[in-house]
């Protein structure tokens, strides 16, 4: 089972539990803004008891380390103790030598930099197969149990835990600006899993296919994919190019392609991640 362990993916979570930690200590709980999920709750305990969110962390996870047994795949669950212990030695270690960032007094600029740094730091955590545990295991029985969708379960628990800040510690002014870390987060989340490589892809269709392809192939070094079309209002045999290029070269393979032949048909497709030769892969 630890030979399945890959020490890039331990990296890479132990990495974004660095920053998700960092982000939660100087940004929600110097500025007492919540958090969804079992964080959010390590932050009512927090400002309500004064329990260590390290701590706390860790005691809520157990439960859910017990049920992740049978949940998770084996590797999966590892990366998820590993997520979500290291989210708790970072808190110890950023609390103990906390920075003081003094943003009281610009609450809007603590939320955007909240929920940058947990978004960031949990979508890395998620991209390298990891987990902090808590409503992720709890999202996946009710979706095996009760048929619930993921992320329905999560928004539930995320909404439950919101309102139980705003009944304990959270004002009004402070809930508004706890919702706009908690959108932020999301998005950020999404944009880290969807891949930091964004990219143009191209389906072309040309009476100079071959001259085009030879040109992509040899002078941008790109691949090209060649399917058989059939045109059904011209009853004629084309070949249609499949490519895909960086962004800053897609104005260029536009000028090619008009170039060799102006009458071309080209259809742009945006492309939010790219894995294999070429892009991950040399």
């Amino acid at each position: 089972m630890l030979k399945d362990l890959k020490i890039r993916n331990i990296f890479g979570i132990l990495l974004g539990a660095a920053i998700y930690s960092f982000g939660f200590v100087h940004f929600n709980m110097q500025n007492e803004l919540g958090e969804g999920g079992f964080s959010g709750i390590t932050l009512i305990l927090y400002f309500t008891l004064h329990w260590d969110p390290a701590i706390m962390n860790i005691i809520l996870n157990i439960p859910m380390f017990i049920i992740g047994w049978k949940q998770f795949p084996r590797r999966e669950f590892i990366y998820t103790i590993i997520g979500t212990v290291g989210v708790s030695i970072f808190l110890r270690i950023f609390q103990h030598y906390e920075i003081n960032l003094n943003l009281q007094n610009d609450l809007f600029l603590a939320a955007l930099f909240a929920g940058v740094f947990v978004g960031i730091g949990l979508g890395i955590i998620f991209r390298f197969g990891g987990t902090t545990g808590g409503v992720d295991i709890i999202a996946r029985v009710a979706n095996k149990y009760l048929g619930w969708s993921m992320g329905r379960t999560m928004f539930l628990f995320d909404v439950m835990v919101l309102v139980a800040s705003l009944l304990t510690f959270l004002d009004a002014r402070s809930m508004m600006y706890t919702l706009v870390a908690v959108y932020l987060g999301a998005r950020v989340i999404d944009m880290v899993q969807e891949g930091a490589y964004s990219a143009k892809a191209a389906l072309i269709i040309s009476n100079k296919s071959e001259e085009i392809a030879t040109y992509i192939t040899e002078e941008m070094e790109r691949g090209v994919t060649v399917f058989h079309g059939y045109g059904h209002y011209t009853k004629q045999s084309k070949d249609v190019l499949y490519c895909i290029v960086g962004r800053r070269e897609i104005v260029r393979l536009k000028s090619v392609i008009h170039n060799i032949d102006p009458n071309a048909f080209v259809s742009i497709i945006e492309v939010k991640d790219v894995v294999g030769e070429g892009f991950t892969i040399d």
